[in-house]
């Protein structure tokens, strides 16, 4: 119930309108104390704007976020001929590769220029993802493997590498000699190393090797995951896989045979020699790899100009890896074939001559 106003603003002293004012402020008292003021057309239109933008979003725009963004990125692509590294910055569709393949380039500890090529030859590769419209479909580590360190310089710089790049494995148990057991070396390591997330395939190769790794990963696509056996094929006149043994300058192991390796007496008793012909040695004593490929005349020698043997011939387009490029000229020639710098774009920063 109302209060009543105070009986002292009700009195007249005499003077009618200061009795009106009386009765006019008594009357806003009121209101102030006893009931909401009403809100005005403006008012309620700023209250109710918010609510109604945010019921919008909440019912119409959120339920269309992924159509929205496949629009927006469909509006942002580059146009049809574009250079594709261009498109190379967009978030890329994962999915899972077909397989994995460690290949272990076996070196020596002071050839920092190589590595740099190395680096550089692999790495386009790597984070181009697709090179000659070939999709590079497989997971492809590189790591470069020497043993131990010798030298004072070497344990700096070697470090340093480490550092910067973490594509070093740095064997403990064997001397720099490629024929003095680095390769059961490092095949037993690396089926340590990697027990935990083991590869499909290893392979070994030599750091005067181009690999194109598009082509080699086509290649091993559809080659069997156990028992598995790939390289070239000595001597060089055959083709016959099971004839002798892979030639050393790159060949592939399943992961079976990897772990076989590293655990086999027939390996580890018949680990010095040259390297290539002791792992065809252990396989055929063991009666292991018995799935083997022929990837001849896709892995070759550098052709020389008075050939010395049927290894070599002529770049192809075809080539999954050339061998013998002992020198930065044959590199540079090599690279040139296959068009490695067909990306460059011309800049203020650079210019070559023709």
């Amino acid at each position: 119930m109302p209060s009543s106003p105070p009986s002292n603003l009700l009195k007249s002293t005499g003077n009618g309108k200061l009795g009106e004012q009386n009765l006019h402020q008594a009357a806003m008292m009121k209101r102030h104390h006893g009931s909401v003021p009403k809100l005005s057309a403006s008012s309620k239109a700023l209250i109710l704007l918010p609510l109604v933008l945010l019921a919008f979003i909440f019912f119409f725009v959120y339920p269309r976020e992924f159509e929205l963004q496949a629009m927006m990125s469909a509006c942002s692509s580059p146009p049809p001929g574009t250079y594709a590294a261009a498109r190379l910055a967009e978030p890329a569709v994962s999915r899972k590769p077909d397989f994995r393949l460690l290949i272990g380039v076996l070196t020596r500890a002071d050839l920092y220029e190589r590595r740099h090529l190395l680096r550089m030859v692999y790495g386009l590769q790597l984070a181009s993802r697709s090179n000659n419209n070939n999709s590079l479909t497989a997971h492809v580590d590189v790591r470069f493997v020497f043993c131990r360190l010798y030298k004072d310089d070497q344990r700096v710089l070697v470090p340093l590498e480490i550092l910067v790049h973490g594509d070093v494995i740095v064997l403990d148990g064997c001397e720099e000699n490629l024929n003095g057991g680095k390769t059961y070396t490092f095949l037993s390591a690396a089926a340590e190393i990697f027990a935990d997330e083991p590869y499909d395939y290893v392979m070994k190769a030599d750091d005067d090797i181009f690999v194109r790794l598009p082509q080699l990963v086509e290649s091993l696509s559809g080659m069997p995951r156990e028992d598995m056996y790939y390289g070239a094929t000595i001597p060089c006149s055959s083709m016959d896989p099971f004839h002798e043994y892979m030639a050393g300058m790159g060949y592939v192991l399943s992961w079976d045979l990897v772990q076989w390796i590293a655990t086999s007496d027939v390996a580890r008793t018949h680990s010095v020699g040259t390297e290539d012909m002791l792992t065809g040695k252990w396989l055929h004593i063991g009666g292991k790899g018995k799935n083997r490929f022929n990837a001849k005349p896709a892995i070759h020698d550098y052709l020389n100009p008075v050939p010395v043997d049927q290894c070599e011939h002529a770049f192809t387009p075809s080539d999954i890896a050339v061998h013998r490029l002992k020198s930065n000229p044959r590199w540079a020639e090599t690279l040139k074939y296959f068009n490695f710098t067909a990306g460059l774009h011309s800049s203020k920063f650079y210019k070559f001559d023709s």
